[in-house]
């Protein structure tokens, strides 16, 4: 039973296209510009980026919404042994809502409501790797609500506190040959829902000439405890050696604080560029322990030892037209995975992300976003050295090649 959740430790997460469990699709502007937020303005995806930056928007009202289509694939390759496999997994949809009303000259309100961690990874059912993981689902939401003050012409702070609401859903059998008498694979489901926490995040943006931004924010770690999470075993044989039972789970997973830097500047009338820095510390993920309700259910220690890992965006824009604006970006994204603790769960290494996009005002109030996001993870070799089966150490390994393309569409409404 050992390492039976390891992929509970995705809770309200999973690696798609981005180092660790983290999603970034957080706002078409922003991602067609190599994801970098933190310090341009230019719609209300500042209240993901950066709060402190909702104050400087024109208009009274903004809002802006999108969704994202993740078209993932992975595989994975054990020459030695002559075995393959490669996901199947459905289209992912995160999305995003966002909200600021200027109240004053100093003083702004805003809302943010989106799903930076989530996703779906399908393996083929009993592929060679079906003891760690078969399938996975999960879900989360961001619900933020902020404030954002101007201290003067030239700085301003924002943030507020962040609650969070997620779920999982994982199947993988027992192990790597248990079946029932019928030669059915023993497997276990498990399933937790209404997992939620809370969390908050500050910012500030300096002006400190007219056309250069520089921004700061800084997200806190988040602790997800997962209590009475349904754990179901199927195709178990009738034996005493095998006393698996139904019952419920606890497990605690920790979301990494996160900082950005970055600033952005005005060329001229058309060309704004736009430069950002992020650190995960996913060092705060050491190892994921679940304690299960039945004495026949042994608990479970996974190590993750996860390191903290770091994100380098560069992005453009170009105003083409009056109603049309242009943009490109790229960044390089580190994994927090070290080796020997490479697992199917989350196969992703690090990667180089391409992105590009377009805005087009369809009249004063209202703009069409669109972005286009390709992710190339590196080709590796790994392996995950700590499942266990009978007390020792059985080495999971191979080759992974990942890759994934990301359309997205949003609208900017300002009043």
């Amino acid at each position: 039973m050992r390492n039976l959740f390891l992929a509970v430790a995705l809770i309200v997460s999973a690696s798609i296209y981005a180092g660790g469990y983290r999603v970034g699709l957080q706002g078409q502007r922003s991602l067609a510009m190599g994801h970098t937020g933190v310090a341009v303005v230019n719609n209300a995806e500042l209240a993901f980026f950066n709060p402190a930056g909702l104050i400087y928007l024109e208009n009274k009202l903004n809002i802006s919404g999108g969704v994202s289509a993740v078209f993932s694939d992975v595989v994975w390759q054990n020459e030695q042994l002559g075995q393959y496999a490669e996901t199947d997994s459905p289209v992912g949809t995160p999305f995003y809502l966002y909200a600021s009303y200027k109240v004053n000259d100093w003083l702004a309100l805003g809302l943010n409501i989106s799903t930076p961690y989530g996703s779906r990874v399908e393996w083929e059912k009993d592929w060679a790797g079906s003891h760690l993981v078969n399938d996975i689902e999960l879900a989360a939401i961001y619900i933020q609500p902020l404030v954002s003050i101007k201290i003067s012409d030239k700085f301003s702070i924002g943030g507020g506190p962040i609650y969070v609401s997620g779920s999982v859903n994982l199947n993988r059998n027992l192990n790597r040959t248990l079946t029932d008498i019928d030669g059915n694979r023993s497997n276990v489901t498990i399933d937790a829902t209404n997992v939620t926490a809370w969390g908050w995040s500050i910012g500030a943006m300096f002006t400190p000439v007219e056309d250069l931004r520089i921004g700061f924010n800084y997200r806190s770690e988040i602790i997800m405890d997962a209590e009475g999470g349904d754990a179901d075993f199927s195709n178990i044989p009738n034996s005493p050696a095998t006393p698996f039972v139904d019952t419920t789970f606890d497990a605690s997973l920790p979301l990494p604080a996160e900082l950005s830097l970055g600033a952005s500047y005005q060329v001229n009338d058309k060309w704004l560029v736009a430069f950002q820095f992020d650190r995960a510390y996913w060092n705060v993920y050491e190892s994921l322990d679940v304690d299960f309700a039945s004495p026949t259910n042994p608990d479970s220690v996974n190590p993750r030892n996860y390191k903290n890992s770091s994100i380098y965006r560069v992005g453009v824009e170009y105003k083409a037209l009056d109603k049309l604006a242009l943009r490109a970006g790229y960044y390089f994204d580190e994994s927090p995975v070290q080796d020997g603790f490479f697992a199917p769960e989350t196969p992703r290494n690090d990667s180089n992300n391409f992105t590009a996009g377009l805005s087009f005002d369809i009249n004063e109030h209202l703009a069409i976003d669109a972005s286009f996001l390709y992710v190339r993870f590196k080709e590796v070799d790994a392996s995950y050295d700590f499942y266990q089966e009978n007390g020792q150490n059985v080495p999971f390994n191979g080759t992974y090649k990942s890759s994934a393309f990301v359309p997205g569409l949003g609208i900017t409404y300002k009043l």
